[in-house]
């Protein structure tokens, strides 16, 4: 391949010229011919195109469409194929017998898989494997020399996924991380063996499994305890942990998740392909197999007690002074709302896409409530404030915004709102800001409502630009413009020397 060079073609074309000594041919094989430059390959198209009669060329190449048409059109082309794992297995038992070796029929086939289509690549394992281990040839010799997982170990694991044995599987892959295996090594192979259970389902597809007959049969019992959909969701996490295993900075961490992910499967058919079995079905599961103690389930909680905390801080009750009205009864239920929206507020991340989901669901609701308010304004209370009271809940929420981390609230903080009866007059500078104060206006106006007991308050927005604002200048012409209004002088410099902007 190094001899790709014009120079080198002109050398062999100048060899070709002169008759063999003896015998009647010469024969030129050229290896790698697809490394020649393609001033090479026309330097050489003249003495392919009219060689002379004692002269065979023999061009050999893996890789045939780099080679280009005028010398393909000029030749005869033989593709050889890969040889098959079972002619490999099958020749190496014919020498093992010559030879008077015992081999095992799974120790030859893992040879032949190793080859890869390449009988001198499996002569020299075998030929390695036999000094190693002596006459007698069992898979576990050649697993061990050849640094090869045995099939057994991924029936193990299989057999963990499939009954949702997340521990024990984790365990298991620790054992083979000790015994010096590559964790990518290690997921890579537990894809194949999805998919060679996947093909043992069908008897059509059976014949594509390159296994000895003892593995074989072995695969053909655990592709009857594996579900279909479980093989595919496997097959596909196996898949993307093999992808990202490169650029992950924790790939321990990245195999078990998959495997974690993969022994979830099929747990409940209701959840998404990310889910994983929590911690304490595995607890209760531990409990309820020790004898030494009694087991007693405990029982699940309702999802709703979290918000039963918090009840007796709401005001359920109205006090003997007051008769209950039907607008009490609507503020009993709407401060258990608040309640529970602040409640999920506090715990949800700023950058969680479930978490702005949420807070876009939370705002809906909220927005929902408020125009049932407005629609139904007769059975509403309508208590009347001053400029003072409604001065005070909107410092009160203005300080709310900014501890929970909003930055629109110190814009707030210059705002001075004014009252008109029961609409708030609101002044801003641009439509950005209106934008960003109808994102927070429910948050602001629900609590402000409850706490003056008027829910027909409302805000009335004005956009008011500053007139003094500096104007940035951008174009050329802006430019002299603003420095023709500091120097007139500018103009008659301009006029003068009849310049140009």
């Amino acid at each position: 391949a190094s001899n790709n060079s014009v120079d080198d073609i002109r050398s062999l074309t100048d060899q070709v010229r002169i008759p063999p000594q003896t015998g009647k041919y010469k024969v030129y094989i050229i290896d790698e011919v697809h490394m020649l430059s393609q001033s090479a390959f026309n330097a050489f198209l003249k003495t392919l195109e009219e060689p002379p009669a004692h002269a065979i060329f023999i061009l050999a190449t893996t890789e045939k469409h780099k080679i280009i048409p005028t010398i393909l059109s000029r030749c005869q082309i033989f593709d050889f194929k890969r040889i098959s794992v079972l002619d490999i297995k099958n020749f190496l038992k014919k020498i093992a017998d010559k030879e008077g070796i015992t081999s095992e029929d799974d120790a030859l086939h893992i040879i032949a898989q190793k080859a890869d289509g390449a009988l001198r690549d499996a002569l020299s394992t075998f030929d390695r494997v036999v000094s190693f281990s002596g006459k007698n040839l069992t898979r576990q010799a050649v697993t061990e020399n050849l640094n090869i997982l045995d099939h057994d170990v991924y029936f193990e694991i299989t057999n963990l996924l499939v009954n949702h044995k997340i521990p024990e599987v984790l365990l298991a892959f620790n054992n083979v991380l000790d015994k010096g295996f590559d964790g990518h090594h290690f997921i890579t192979g537990l894809a194949s063996h999805f998919r060679d259970l996947l093909v043992a389902k069908d008897a059509a597809t059976v014949k594509l499994l390159e296994a000895g007959d003892a593995t074989k049969k072995k695969y053909l019992d655990q592709a009857v305890k594996a579900d279909t959909s479980f093989l595919l969701q496997a097959i596909d996490l196996a898949n993307a942990c093999d992808i990202n295993y490169k650029t992950s900075k924790n790939q321990r961490l990245l195999v078990e998740l998959a495997l974690m992910k993969i022994a979830s499967a099929g747990f409940e058919k209701k959840k998404s392909e990310h889910y994983i079995i929590p911690a304490t079905h595995f607890a209760e599961r531990i409990v309820a197999e020790r004898t030494d103690v009694p087991y007693k389930k405990q029982p699940e909680k309702p999802v709703t007690q979290p918000e039963k905390a918090i009840e007796p801080a709401v005001k359920t009750q109205p006090e003997p002074s007051q008769k209950p009205t039907q607008t009490d009864f609507k503020k009993e239920e709407k401060p258990k709302a608040v309640l529970k929206t602040q409640s999920k507020t506090t715990r949800r991340s700023a950058l969680s896409i479930s978490g702005l989901k949420k807070l876009k669901q939370e705002e809906e609701a909220l927005k929902k409530s408020l125009e049932q308010q407005q629609k139904e304004p007769q059975n509403l209370p309508k208590d009347p404030f001053t400029q003072e009271d409604f001065n005070k809940e909107w410092q009160i929420q203005i300080n709310k915004l900014l501890k929970n981390g909003e930055r629109f609230g110190h814009s707030l903080q210059n705002i001075q709102p004014v009252r008109k009866n029961n609409t708030i007059h609101i002044t801003l500078s641009n439509k950005v800001m209106q934008n960003q104060f109808n994102k927070i206006k429910f948050k602001i106006l629900r609590p402000i409502r409850e706490k003056l007991n008027n829910y027909s308050i409302d805000f009335e927005i004005e956009i008011k630009e500053e007139q003094n604002a500096f104007k940035v200048a951008y174009t050329t012409q802006e430019k002299y413009e603003l420095l023709r209004k500091k120097n007139p002088s500018l103009t008659l410099l301009r006029k003068t020397f009849k310049l140009d902007l």
